[in-house]
């Protein structure tokens, strides 16, 4: 009979980070590489909201995530090719975090993740 081993690890973190690791844990899961830009970039759009695209292209290059609207328009096409973002309309595209990914950022928030591995017996 094999055993378990357990780790447990008690963290508290800030709500930028605990909305960040979200979203790594997310992408390691799916086996989706994104830089740290990207994912600041994400983290950025998960804490404010649905918003219109190019206010929120602005407000990215104002937090200095990427220098250019368009790098930011960039990332966030590979953003919604990876459905790690969704757009709607046709003018004024509004931009949000997929739903789908059920990335939790208002509140106090406690993430329970279990992992397993089985060995072969």
């Amino acid at each position: 009979m094999s055993t378990v081993v357990q780790v447990e690890k008690k963290v508290i973190m800030s709500h930028d980070d605990i909305i960040r690791f979200q979203f790594v844990t997310h992408c390691y899961i799916e086996r989706i590489s994104i830089s740290d830009a990207d994912l600041d970039c994400l983290t950025l759009l998960a804490k404010t909201g649905a918003q219109e695209l190019q206010i929120f292209c602005e407000t990215v290059t104002q937090h200095q995530i990427f220098k250019s609207v368009q790098t930011v328009r960039n990332a966030l096409a590979k953003g919604e090719r990876l459905n790690l973002i969704v757009k709607n309309g046709k003018n004024k595209k509004q931009i949000m975090i997929n739903p789908d990914l059920n990335i939790s950022t208002q509140g106090t928030i406690l993430l329970d993740f279990k992992f397993l591995h089985k060995s072969a017996a």
